[in-house]
């Protein structure tokens, strides 16, 4: 059974496979299965995943994507450890409700949703869907009189500081989001630092 489910694998997905309920809930009684969120499972043998938490809400979530705080961290844009998984759902699209691992969800248009969409590994061999740097740094000033404008201050700075920064693509991620005013004075004034 372990061979057809993956190392992380869901309810739904078990009892496709073959497993009976009593047989998956025995598993994980025993120690042999571990739930990471409810309905979502991970075999206790498996390599330990990177970003647990990131992993349970991707599988409760697949059309969700990891945003704001949670990117930043995952990025090192941030020293601020998020108390909850952030992870943003395109309009009118309604997640369920996840009361393990904590999470916060967002809801962004959907004609934008897919603009800076990437993956990082969770797990080894299992990829979660994350926004990439850029848009996280222009998701972050977009939202910051809800987020905070030191947060997405410093992420900024931070990410003109990285060897890997690309203020040109920031820049027109920004004026696909319609922030490319707020996010070119936030440059010039850390730039002037």
């Amino acid at each position: 059974m372990a061979d057809t489910l993956g190392n992380t694998f869901t309810t739904a997905e078990a009892l496709s496979g073959g497993m009976h309920r009593r047989e998956l809930y025995g598993l994980r009684d025993d120690g042999t299965v571990i739930e990471l969120s409810r309905g979502v499972f991970r075999w206790a043998n498996a390599p330990a995943p990177t970003f647990p938490d990131l992993l349970a809400v991707s599988r409760r979530v697949p059309i969700g994507v990891v945003c704001c705080v949670s990117a930043a961290a995952v990025y090192d844009l941030t020293d601020e450890i998020p108390i909850a998984v952030q992870f943003a759902v395109p309009r009118p699209h309604r997640p369920p409700r996840i009361d393990y691992p904590p999470s916060e969800v967002f809801r962004f248009a959907a004609e934008r949703f897919e603009l800076g969409l990437s993956s990082i590994e969770a797990a080894p061999g299992e990829a979660v869907r994350i926004y990439n740097r850029e848009r996280t740094v222009a998701d972050l000033m977009r939202l910051r009189k809800r987020l905070g404008e030191p947060l997405a201050l410093s992420a900024l700075r931070r990410y003109l500081r990285s060897r890997d920064a690309r203020p040109r693509d920031l820049l027109a991620v920004a004026r696909e989001l319609n922030i490319l005013g707020p996010v070119r004075t936030a440059m010039d004034a850390v730039t002037a630092e």
